[in-house]
């Protein structure tokens, strides 16, 4: 996802009404309860400047009002809130072997959604099945009557910065691939503003940006799936997303781990992926692709070849969380993706080693707090969601001009 400004004349009464309403509404975002005196000096504004933008964002419904309370500027206040009742932001996430989709409130609270399983297949299928996903989404009782804000589309692979190009999904066997344009011919009727990111880079700043209250200096998303990659985000106003010049950023299933090892997917030897991915243990224990690989080895858990195979993969994601620390040393480490519904098995091995190695470089006591997520069906494609809200609301689109 990338966000470009351009540039405005000084003294642009459209540009600085509409930059205010944006602060008013981030500041509503990030605090729910707040009243007008309290945005007022959070934000450095007028109160004729806050009351102004707050009513026209009431008015277009991106607002509600609350209940009175006491506010930091003396005279009770009304608390508001983000209006959940208005708008909707989908977001989707095309995996290996499956398509997730949701539909989300502004605040982030999922009104549908819906898993599809499927075999890993083309580009131009995929979108075409996700359309007509989608489509039944949009005409669920549940959206219905909602202002549509857009779709985010989440991928399995790196995205060329500044370009809506799928770079590659080696999982997939796809490359340099435009995949929102293989998909607008089948969603003629989804307005708004349309993106696409990294699923483990939209599942970063999802995680990050629907947080309210103490929200982390930096966050750091794992996604342990088919193949293993990671996203970064940083900042509470608008998160930064590290990509790298390529868009490879992140990419920690392709980091090598055991030189001179199984060739992976992407053709090199000995990567992370060889040693814990979905589709490296599928090879360990001959589970087929149209199978569903937690489903098959949960009844399984007992068995010696597949406490052995878990355990191994459990280890190497240890070292990929530690040096994951060492190289990004983010506020929080956040596991998800579908391996973490196998449980201790996997996980024990894993984080038994982050926790006993993490502090051995500065010998410090304070720990980096690792959150599991045990079932991460959408969050990446809630994250795809997020950075939608986040373009509007900090990007220059003709939305946010009409809305506002």
């Amino acid at each position: 996802m990338s966000t470009s400004f351009q540039p405005h004349k000084a003294g642009d009464l459209h540009f600085l009404k509409r930059l205010n309403r944006s602060a008013i509404l981030e500041l509503v975002r990030r605090t729910p309860g707040l009243t007008r005196a309290d945005i007022a000096t959070q934000a450095q504004l007028t109160k004729a400047t806050v009351g102004a933008g707050v009513q026209s964002l009431l008015q277009q419904g991106w607002l509600r009002e609350g209940e009175l309370q006491k506010s930091s500027g003396g005279r009770p206040g009304r608390a508001l809130h983000l209006n959940d009742d208005n708008h909707v932001l989908f977001g989707a996430e095309v995996g290996v072997h499956g398509l997730r989709l949701v539909a989300c409130t502004l605040s982030g609270q999922v009104l549908v959604s819906h898993h599809e399983h499927l075999v890993p297949t083309t580009p131009e299928v995929t979108a075409e099945l996700l359309g007509e996903l989608l489509r039944t989404l949009m005409a669920s009782r549940h959206v219905a009557g909602r202002q549509s804000l857009g779709l985010g589309v989440a991928l399995p692979g790196p995205i060329a910065p500044g370009k809506p190009v799928l770079r590659l999904a080696p999982n997939l066997g796809w490359r340099d691939i435009r995949f929102l344009d293989l998909l607008r011919p089948h969603l003629t009727l989804l307005e708004g503003t349309w993106l696409m990111d990294n699923e483990a880079k939209s599942a970063a700043f999802g995680e990050l940006y629907f947080r309210t209250g103490q929200i982390p200096e930096s966050l750091v998303y794992v996604s342990a799936g088919t193949g293993i990659g990671s996203g970064m985000v940083e900042g509470s106003h608008l998160p930064l997303v590290t990509r790298g010049m390529q868009g490879l950023a992140g990419e920690i299933g392709h980091t090598v781990l055991q030189p001179g090892g199984l060739y992976c997917h992407c053709g090199n030897r000995g990567c992370a992926e060889t040693l814990v991915s979905g589709w490296s243990i599928r090879a360990a224990l001959g589970i087929a692709e149209e199978e569903d690989l937690v489903a098959t080895l949960l009844p399984r858990l007992n068995d010696s070849d597949v406490q052995v195979t878990l355990r191994r993969a459990g280890e190497a994601l240890g070292v990929l969380l530690l040096n994951l620390h060492h190289a990004q040393n983010p506020s929080e480490i956040v596991l998800g993706g579908s391996l973490t519904q196998l449980g201790e098995p996997l996980l024990e091995p894993a984080l038994a080693y982050f926790k006993a190695n993490q502090n051995r470089l500065l010998g410090t006591s304070q720990q980096v707090p690792l959150r599991v997520i045990e079932d991460s069906t959408f969050v990446a494609a809630r994250g795809a969601a997020a950075q939608v809200l986040a373009s509007i609301i900090h990007g220059p689109s003709d939305l946010l001009q009409a809305s506002f």
